[in-house]
């Protein structure tokens, strides 16, 4: 019996060692596993917080950039505003050059040929949109006698002292000064 008994003694230490080696390896084999998984976890943490940062960046980028496109927008339209405004006043400006009224610089002028007194003449401009010329510069002065010479005597202009006597003003309330006419 001591014979069978030390077959089975033999077996049994034999299968144990064989169970410890299996289960040694299988520990080695998931704890190699668990390293590599945690490595690639902690790798695909950092790519996540990388295209994280990244995707705020893009965001922030895209954001100005949205930023950037409405201001064009509002600027363009500006643009497209004030262009179909100053077509609109340089068309007006070419059907009152077409009716004899002359440019200077960047304003019209008419010149009437008919008779009437200062405040007829005026009454007149107002009727027409206009108003009594105003002379700003020596250059506009030069530009009303120019225009003026050789087709009319006399030309009433925006200057008057009806107020105060001796008090001249222009039509629009400022003073006349010696460099204004």
């Amino acid at each position: 019996g001591d014979t069978a008994w030390s077959r089975w003694s033999s077996l049994i230490a034999v299968c144990e060692m064989l169970l410890c080696v299996f289960l040694l390896t299988a520990i080695t084999v998931l704890w190699i596993n668990y390293h590599i998984l945690k490595t690639e976890n902690n790798q695909l943490q950092t790519s996540n917080n990388t295209l994280t940062i990244e995707r705020d960046q893009l965001q922030r980028e895209a954001d100005q950039l949205q930023r950037k496109r409405d201001e064009f927008h509002r600027e363009r339209e500006q643009f497209l505003r004030e262009r179909g405004e100053l077509q609109r006043e340089r068309d007006e400006i070419g059907r009152f050059l077409k009716l004899g009224w002359k440019n200077f610089s960047s304003s019209i002028y008419y010149i009437s040929t008919e008779q009437k007194n200062w405040t007829e003449s005026r009454e007149d401009c107002r009727e027409r949109g206009a108003d009594l010329v105003i002379i700003n510069s020596r250059g506009e002065q030069e530009f009303i006698l120019i225009t003026l010479m050789g087709n009319i005597k006399e030309a009433w202009i925006g200057l008057s002292d009806r107020d105060t006597e001796g008090k001249w003003k222009w039509v629009d309330g400022t003073e006349q000064t010696s460099s204004t006419g």
